[in-house]
């Protein structure tokens, strides 16, 4: 928290299928993969790009969430269905040793690319509509504690949590 490539909108991916693009993900992947994280975005890793990619499966971390895809999602468009709202708490590795409750869409349809420019369309809910927005978010400049609407339920995970081993996302 506090890089500037974290607090703007990045840019547009134009050319699929590159080796850059491949290396780009490959990066995404390997840190994700490194913290059993359930996403990340291409901001995180200091580019500017709009690339995300999430997914969870037996993981560690996340021991009572739905499986999510494995997705790369490039330049994505998120449209809410219905006005319902899920409160859950959230941490990033952007944000790191703190957990905060957001309210986010219950479900969404979110549009893209994969890496090699094949379109993707899908509905989510759940878990898996919460880790899409969260990521995709970041697309946006826009960090988890941005949109925490009650600051009491914000705040180091260690004390909110004690003896609890809890990571961030």
């Amino acid at each position: 928290m506090g890089d500037p490539v974290l607090l703007q909108k990045a840019e547009a991916v134009v050319q699929f299928d590159t080796p850059e693009l491949h290396a780009l993900i490959q990066d995404m992947h390997d840190t994700m993969a490194a913290m059993d994280g359930a996403g990340i975005a291409a901001p995180q890793i200091g580019v500017s790009r709009r690339v995300v990619i999430f997914g969870v499966g037996s993981n560690p971390r996340y021991p009572d969430a739905e499986q999510v895809p494995y997705t790369v999602l490039i330049n994505p468009v998120l449209t809410p269905l219905g006005e319902d709202l899920e409160e859950g708490w959230e941490g990033c590795l952007s944000v790191p040793g703190m957990r905060g409750v957001v309210p986010r869409y219950a479900r969404l349809h979110y549009t893209g690319f994969d890496q090699f420019g094949q379109p993707i369309d899908r509905m989510a809910s759940g878990f898996h509509a919460r880790v899409v927005q969260h990521e995709c978010d970041h697309l946006d400049g826009i960090l988890y504690p941005m949109r925490i609407d009650d600051l009491s339920r914000f705040g180091f995970t260690d004390v909110l949590f004690p003896g609890q081993q809890v990571q961030d996302d």
